[in-house]
């Protein structure tokens, strides 16, 4: 009797862990602005880990806020959610702008080389951006995740934990696992065509959030 309880708390726990992971990691799977930008610069070798861990961390924290039951704060304050809508569209668009100027009018081509061009802070501030700009990832993770995890009672850490370390895999895959692509992009033409598709992607992304009606937010 005591190793049959033993075997369910572990199978309930373990269930919550792979429900929360698989959720988590498709919330984020699509190809979106904050991926495309990762995309990019871990092709470009330019400071991968200080992109991935921010982040991770930030969806970890929007995470545990939501699961912690401040979900209620966002719903409470729709403003919040509409400030940064608009600062969004304004980010994305000029983002996606600045790489569609760059693939029309310049010639660029990735170097093998493990030299980082960009500075720190101008890194961490468009990473935040990216992240913190974008009203979806307050629905996704402060509010889907957090509502979610309420059906799983005291396992609902074990669900949190498993969302949280999604974030973490997947941005570490797409970072690191991008330099693959780095021989393609030697290349001129190619540069100019990744630039071409994030610029568009931004740009549709934008238009998007701006489009979201204000009850949907």
């Amino acid at each position: 009797m005591i190793f049959y309880f033993v075997y369910k708390i572990v199978m309930s726990s373990y269930g919550s862990f792979i429900n929360g992971f698989t959720l988590g990691f498709s919330l984020i799977l699509a190809i979106g602005a904050q991926n495309a930008f990762v995309l990019k610069q871990g092709i470009k070798n330019n400071h991968i880990f200080l992109i991935c861990i921010i982040c991770a961390l930030s969806d970890a924290f929007l995470i545990f806020v939501g699961v912690s039951g401040l979900g209620f704060i966002v719903k409470k304050m729709p403003m919040l959610l509409v400030v940064t809508k608009y600062f969004g569209v304004i980010f994305l668009t000029y983002y996606g702008l600045l790489n569609l100027y760059s693939a029309l009018t310049k010639s660029h081509s990735l170097e093998m080389t493990n030299q980082v061009n960009s500075n720190i802070k101008s890194i961490i501030i468009l990473t935040l951006g990216f992240t913190w700009l974008n009203p979806h990832v307050y629905l996704d993770t402060v509010l889907l995740l957090g509502s979610i995890s309420v059906q799983y009672g005291n396992y609902k850490y074990y669900f949190v934990i498993g969302a949280m370390l999604a974030s973490f895999v997947f941005f570490f895959s797409l970072g690191y696992g991008a330099r693959l692509f780095a021989p393609i992009f030697q290349r001129q033409l190619s540069w100019k065509i990744l630039e071409l598709i994030i610029g568009i992607t931004m740009l549709i992304i934008a238009l998007k959030i701006y489009n979201i009606p204000f009850n949907n937010l």
